[in-house]
């Protein structure tokens, strides 16, 4: 019997979703505590959903990795400068544990698991998966790092180079989010367990992120860089990844399969 029921798992996803509607409509001075709220609601449907299809190891499991794992490289950052280049927060996100915002971890969590998912559809194998599933991780930063600049939450000392038409974060950034996405991925994908299909709740999540980070950056919050570059790079991974489901979806209803027939030589009868 799972830990977590479906319902409370979507329940917790829509709430995370309405937040995250609400965000580009409140005040100035509201817009930091509905970001801890949005992170703190979307990464509980993230651990909901890990235990649900894995149990309380599986849940366990996501917050060692991706909430340990992003404070540690995050703290590790602060000190030394690497691997991300060198920052600081502004103490704008409340309280903090090694100089690092609680929430951010728990950002880290809230994506991991959605990635994990995406990587495991797209790919086979453990360094498949921990190639696309962090590519799927590290991408999200192209919208998640200049909106939390331009918000005031954290300051590069060294911004440049940036990526084209996104300025205020160096390139330093990514090639870290990288390093430590495909780490975490793949530690995710050998500890938690295997799955037997795509999470629903966390394949919502993934493409609720890339769509409403496209039209946020590029009708609310003014900018349009990250709107473009971000939609570009992130679509590589999210648009392929809303085919597979796509594809998936149709295999497995009745009326679209050709054939139930094992002799039949049609691929959709697999």
């Amino acid at each position: 019997m799972p830990v977590v029921g479906a319902a409370a798992v979507w329940s917790l996803v829509g709430a995370a979703v309405l937040v995250q509607i609400v965000y580009p409509l409140v005040p100035d001075g509201a817009l930091t505590p509905v970001t801890v709220t949005s992170v703190l609601l979307f990464s509980a449907a993230s651990v909901a959903d890990a235990a649900r299809r894995h149990g309380a190891r599986g849940a366990a499991v996501l917050l060692a990795v991706a909430g340990g794992g992003g404070l540690l490289a995050e703290s590790v950052g602060l000190a030394t400068g690497l691997p991300f280049g060198e920052y600081a927060y502004s103490g704008t996100l409340g309280a903090e544990v090694a100089g690092v915002p609680v929430v951010v971890p728990l950002a880290w969590v809230m994506m991991a698991w959605p990635a994990l998912v995406v990587g495991r559809t797209l790919a086979r194998g453990g360094a498949g998966v921990a190639l696309v599933g962090g590519a799927a991780l590290a991408v999200w930063d192209v919208f998640l790092d200049p909106q939390m600049v331009d918000a005031g939450h954290w300051t590069w000392a060294d911004p440049s180079p940036a990526l084209p038409l996104v300025p205020g974060v160096p390139l330093t950034n990514y090639a870290g989010w990288v390093l430590v996405s495909v780490l975490m991925v793949g530690l995710l994908h050998r500890l938690v367990g295997p799955s037997d299909g795509p999470s629903g709740p966390a394949a919502a999540l993934y493409l609720w992120t890339y769509g409403s980070s496209v039209l946020a950056h590029g009708a609310f919050f003014g900018l349009p860089g990250s709107a473009l570059v971000g939609g570009l790079v992130m679509g590589l991974v999210a648009v392929p990844f809303a085919v597979a489901l796509l594809r998936r979806a149709s295999w497995i209803s009745p009326s679209t399969r050709v054939s139930r027939n094992p002799t039949s030589t049609s691929r959709w009868s697999r």
